[in-house]
């Protein structure tokens, strides 16, 4: 019996990136079990409720049948143990990221010594993209399209400009 790798993809996903895509599809690639987890955002004001997000999430992830999309308000940590998974997978843009990043590895590595920290870095024309980014340029007008997928721009354009919607 060969035991199955399980990964975890934390994140608030406000909204779901391409640069979110690409590390869930490089992660598909690498790990049996994806589960992409929906943090509940209780640190952090977001645009979208969680609903909305899990909702961005399954529809971004749909094309890979080993991804799972799920939400979680505890500790990271709880999340992973109960789910069974071996790994966590975090996104790395820039050497800026890198740093926070690490220090939650190790903090992680203190909680589930048993879990490993994946660090994957996106293709070259996404390791810019933030959900930060992208959520200020949609406010402001800018041509968010070109950061995330036509069904979470739509979204954004819902959310933050609802008469320009509904006049179109």
């Amino acid at each position: 019996m060969t035991r199955q790798i399980i990964a975890v993809y934390p994140g608030s996903f406000d909204p779901m990136t391409l640069g979110h895509e690409d590390v869930v599809r490089r992660a598909s690639a690498l790990f049996d079990q994806v589960i992409v987890a929906v943090a509940a955002g209780h640190h952090k004001k977001t645009l979208f409720s969680l609903d909305e997000r899990i909702a961005m999430v399954r529809e971004s992830v749909a094309p890979y049948p080993q991804v799972q999309v799920d939400s979680f308000a505890t500790l990271l940590r709880d999340f992973v143990v109960g789910r069974g998974a071996n790994a966590v997978v975090r996104g790395l843009r820039a050497v800026t990221d890198f740093d926070y990043e690490f220090q939650l590895a190790g903090m992680n590595r203190q909680l589930m010594p048993e879990v490993e920290t994946v660090f994957l870095t996106p293709s070259d024309q996404y390791q810019f993209i933030s959900s930060t980014f992208v959520r200020e340029i949609a406010q402001l007008g800018g041509e968010a399209n070109k950061f995330v997928s036509p069904a979470v721009y739509q979204r954004l354009m819902d959310k933050l400009h609802p008469k320009r919607t509904q006049n179109c």
